[in-house]
């Protein structure tokens, strides 16, 4: 099953969130996993989805559908992306991101939720934990750098943007220029590939995003020039910090990372990139379950997991 829900954002706009399977048992395998409101009534632990840069809510899709075994799992297409709302004029600042977030959270009944966010969508999670900790009582933080990018890292991106050949004759042509000929591509990457073919539409001169990459840079210039540390020191509930190994965020800053953390954790996937849960959901899994296992009490009493080394 997936079920689209329309969440108010910021300002008023309109956000598409969405849930990718049937609503968890009331028994999950493994044993009864449902929290107690602090009243007693049972209440399944919510886990608010947060894609990366272009990315979109189905991104999320796998992951979901094996979340919802114990928990409520939903994924949100983040303003300027997905099915939500583009406005040319509109926000895309740091605050409106997070206000979004907390925004879902609130609207959806999701807190105090677990929140994993990848890229962009994991600064954005952050963030949130930092300005909002009573909605937020679990963090998974995938692949994405706490300094500073600069000013060379955006003009890469605007060169890169001018790049692609757009209109995509087919989506095939998507996956073989995204997954091979991106000069941005060191070896052959069908994951790749797909993860851009889930991101295009068909228009009437052929396959184009569904962003706008004007917008997209407008986002990412929000944060590439800032480091972000002080709001990471900020968080207080437990963190799991993951990468892949052949990512963008390196060991020594994903370690430094974790020591920040009050109560951070490290876990890193062999043979993914950038985008981890893409290009090995099921080792992504494995890194993340003992986690969130760890997580059973929703109002921050258990022990959070030790950091590994």
């Amino acid at each position: 099953m997936v079920r689209r829900i329309d969440v108010t954002g910021a300002g008023g706009l309109r956000l598409a969130a969405w849930e990718f399977a049937d609503p968890p048992k009331a028994d999950p395998p493994g044993g009864d996993l449902r929290e107690t409101d602090g009243h007693g009534s049972a209440r399944t632990p919510g886990v608010l989805l947060l894609h990366g840069l272009m990315g979109r809510a189905s991104h999320w899709a796998s992951t979901a559908r094996w979340l919802s075994e114990r928990h409520r799992a939903v994924a949100l297409d983040q303003r300027g992306h997905g099915q939500s709302d583009k406005p040319v004029g509109g926000e895309y600042t740091r605050e409106a991101y997070v206000d979004d977030a907390a925004a879902a959270l609130e609207q959806l009944g999701l807190g105090p939720a677990v929140v994993i966010g990848h890229a962009m969508g994991a600064l954005t999670a952050w963030q949130l934990a930092a300005k909002r900790p009573e909605l937020v009582r679990g963090l998974i933080i995938c692949d994405m750098r706490a300094s500073a990018l600069g000013a060379a890292s955006q003009r890469e991106w605007e060169n890169w943007y001018k790049a692609w050949p757009l209109p995509f004759a087919t989506l095939a042509d998507v996956r073989k220029w995204f997954g091979e000929d991106d000069p941005w591509v060191e070896r052959r990457n069908p994951a790749r590939g797909e993860f851009y073919a889930e991101v295009m539409h068909e228009c009437p001169d052929g396959w184009r995003p569904v962003f706008s990459p004007e917008l997209m840079l407008r986002s990412r210039e929000a944060w590439v020039y800032d480091a972000h540390w002080e709001e990471l020191a900020q968080v207080r509930c437990p963190t799991l910090v993951v990468r892949g190994l052949d990512g963008e965020l390196g060991r020594a800053e994903s370690q430094e990372m974790v020591r920040v953390l009050p109560r951070g954790a490290y876990a890193e996937v062999a043979d993914a990139g950038h985008l981890v849960h893409y290009d090995q959901p099921e080792a992504w899994r494995t890194a993340i379950e003992p986690f969130l296992d760890g997580l059973r009490d929703p109002w921050g009493l258990d022990d959070s997991p030790e950091p590994q080394e």
